[in-house]
């Protein structure tokens, strides 16, 4: 409804490669992926598969696992067969341990190919890199800047970590590895944005986005919206990480919030609702909480509008798949922009539930007909 009504993005995409992690295409006309990483011991493999099932069911598209020592690549072994998921491998100074957890199915290896060694070890890890078919992400990061570029510039800048940034991507270049994505992370939003902005000048592969340590779940939250809506929003990123200091689970909620507010995925429910005030007729946030609990397993794109009075009421819930609209003494639903019924207070939450439930149902198989049609 609200999506084929307002006016649609105008935002232009930078032209990147295109790659695949796993059966995840990213770069190129494909969607934006979003990812978060395991905060487990990767030791641990009943408790990163449990962290990995629930990453999954908020609809991660990608999620990367610390691999530090050779324990962990038994157990990333063990891990990849049970996950649903592409597994992005973090590894860091060891080459043997990038070239075993690749032989072992990892979907993409995390490397800063300064830190792995001389020429011969980065060698290898890109030979066996090419041998899986596999991409590499360069992970730049203002807190594990090089000595001698901390030492040139003073400090980390914008400027440094495009520096950075570019002697590895030079390094892959100079072997003829060009599968690989890229990203130069801060926890500077302006340092960030800035990075971001030159290094899409300079190289043609995807860009994997992120304010890296910005935080807790509110603070993190505020800041990674700010920095990563300013770069999607000039066509700058392919995927995306949110870094909080929350529940991997969240990172996944807040970016999907974050694309969907940009009208760059349409994954989920899209809650419009109001802030509540004196005119409300019903208890608009104890609503909307109970509302986004009940429905975070919903993955079909609806409009649900929740407004507590007649002012705005009437305008939003016509633009909404489902609507509601604070009145006396009953509520009024509408369903696909027209009035259809009255809700008492006390059944507000499970008939907007059902409702809700059955529209996304209706959706689904709208759109299962439509595969069908096609194959």
């Amino acid at each position: 409804m609200r999506l084929t009504k307002l006016i649609q993005s105008e935002i232009k995409r930078r032209k990147s490669r295109l790659i695949y992690v796993g059966d995840v295409p990213v770069g190129g006309n494909s969607d934006i992926s979003v990812q978060s990483m395991t905060n487990t011991l990767t030791t641990d493999v009943r408790e990163t598969l449990n962290q990995i099932k629930g990453l999954e069911e908020a609809g991660a598209d990608l999620i990367r696992v610390s691999v530090p020592d050779e324990d962990s690549v038994r157990a990333f072994k063990k891990i990849k067969l049970a996950a649903n998921v592409p597994l992005i491998a973090d590894i860091h100074f060891d080459y043997k341990i990038a070239i075993k957890v690749a032989e072992q199915g990892a979907d993409c290896l995390r490397i800063n190919p300064g830190n792995i060694g001389n020429e011969k070890k980065v060698r290898e890890v890109i030979n066996c890199a090419k041998d899986h078919n596999i991409p590499i992400r360069i992970g730049v990061n203002a807190g594990s800047l090089e000595k001698k570029l901390q030492k040139k510039y003073g400090e980390p800048n914008a400027d440094a970590l495009v520096e950075s940034a570019m002697n590895h991507v030079n390094i892959l270049k100079k072997l003829n590895f060009e599968n690989f994505k890229l990203s130069i992370k801060a926890s500077d939003i302006f340092m960030m944005t800035e990075s971001y902005r030159k290094i899409s000048l300079l190289i043609d592969q995807p860009l994997h986005l992120g304010l890296t340590e910005a935080g807790g779940l509110r603070s993190g939250t505020i800041k990674s919206s700010i920095a990563i809506g300013q770069l999607l929003r000039e066509g700058i990123g392919d995927t995306l990480r949110v870094s909080l200091a929350a529940d991997p689970r969240e990172e996944i909620k807040v970016g999907f919030d974050i694309l969907r507010s940009l009208k760059l995925r349409k994954k989920g429910i899209n809650f419009i609702a109001c802030p509540s005030c004196a005119r409300q007729n019903f208890d608009v946030i104890k609503t909307m909480n109970a509302l986004e609990s009940r429905l975070e397993d919903i993955s079909e794109t609806l409009d649900v509008a929740v407004i507590g009075c007649y002012v705005n009421g009437p305008g939003e819930s016509k633009a909404a798949h489902v609507g509601l609209t604070g009145a006396s003494p009953s509520n009024l639903v509408y369903i696909d922009g027209k009035p259809d019924h009255k809700l008492t207070n006390e059944e507000l939450v499970d008939s907007l539930e059902a409702l809700i439930r059955k529209k996304a149902k209706k959706i689904r198989q709208s759109k299962d007909k439509l595969s069908t049609k096609e194959v």
